[in-house]
């Protein structure tokens, strides 16, 4: 529905992730009240709106089609109209393409709310037992081991924890390359997280590793967190600076994605993500 005012209202609500008894009134009342409900995967979010009798129509805008729906998302605030952007779990904008419409709202001169709600980064933070006065949020890591440890030894002397989020079916080696090149820390593997069987474990990297491996199977969304640096620690030095050529042949070398090369190096180098992509084309 319309708001009071010239302005539209642009609401971030963060959702449950996992349990649904996490969402609070305010998070129903602001989704009930919304025009329009912006989401990654339409059939995910109709059953969070369904559970909590809510009946709002709902637009697709995952990072495939987000940046094709901000005209049209400000076209709706320009008629004061209120829209809420939830992620599939957790607080929209971490980890996902919502800072764009959040760019675009503010520009706009629109009004942009946060609606509180569960986080996995800080429930893992909190899960783990790390000290965690300082930490770096990664979000996921590449995925050849390679290109793993390069990676993290990129991160290796930053002054906190570090949180990285990845698959179950990939955790188990992810961890092997943590081992690897932080043997002397402690490692917490923090797994399905406000459902049934939540779990936390943790250890020494190599010893945690192993134990991952020896499972049959890992289930549910994992969070990993890294203790900081720590006494007697032979730190790994930052690898040279790569051109954007050179860190677009790697990571084309190493499998990823173009839309996950173009969100990682804009993010490293500082460049517009479009800027990057257009590159990888270019070079691909």
């Amino acid at each position: 529905m319309a708001v009071s005012g010239a302005r539209g209202l642009l609401s971030l609500v963060g959702t449950p992730i996992g349990n649904l008894s996490d969402a609070s009134p305010r998070v129903v009342e602001t989704l009930r009240s919304s025009s329009v409900v912006l989401c990654e995967d339409t059939r995910v979010t109709s059953r969070l709106l369904a559970h909590f009798d809510v009946h709002v129509p709902l637009r697709r805008a995952d990072e495939n089609v987000l940046a094709r729906r901000v005209p049209e998302v400000m076209e709706l605030l320009d008629a004061g109209e209120h829209i809420s952007f939830v992620s599939d779990a957790g607080m929209p904008g971490v980890s996902d393409p919502g800072q764009r419409l959040v760019d675009a709202a503010l520009d706009g001169g629109h009004k942009v709310e946060v609606i509180p709600g569960p986080s996995a980064v800080v429930c893992a933070l909190v899960a783990s037992g790390l000290p965690m006065e300082h930490f770096f949020f990664e979000g996921f890591l590449p995925r050849k081991a390679g290109a793993i440890a390069t990676r993290l030894g990129e991160l290796a002397n930053i002054p906190g924890a570090l949180v990285f989020y990845e698959s179950p079916h990939r955790v188990a080696a992810t961890l092997a390359v943590i081992a690897e090149v932080f043997p002397l820390r402690r490692v917490a593997l923090v797994r399905e997280l406000t459902k049934l069987h939540e779990e936390v474990v943790r250890d020494l990297s190599a010893n945690l590793a192993q134990e991952i491996v020896e499972r049959d199977e890992v289930r549910g969304e994992c969070v990993i967190v890294v203790e900081g640096p720590v006494a007697g620690e032979q730190t790994s030095q930052q690898a040279p600076a790569l051109s954007l050529d050179e860190a677009i042949a790697q990571g084309i070398a190493d499998g990823e994605s173009k839309s996950r090369l173009a969100k990682r190096l804009s993010k490293e180098l500082g460049i517009p993500r479009s800027e990057v992509y257009d590159r990888i084309v270019e070079l691909s």
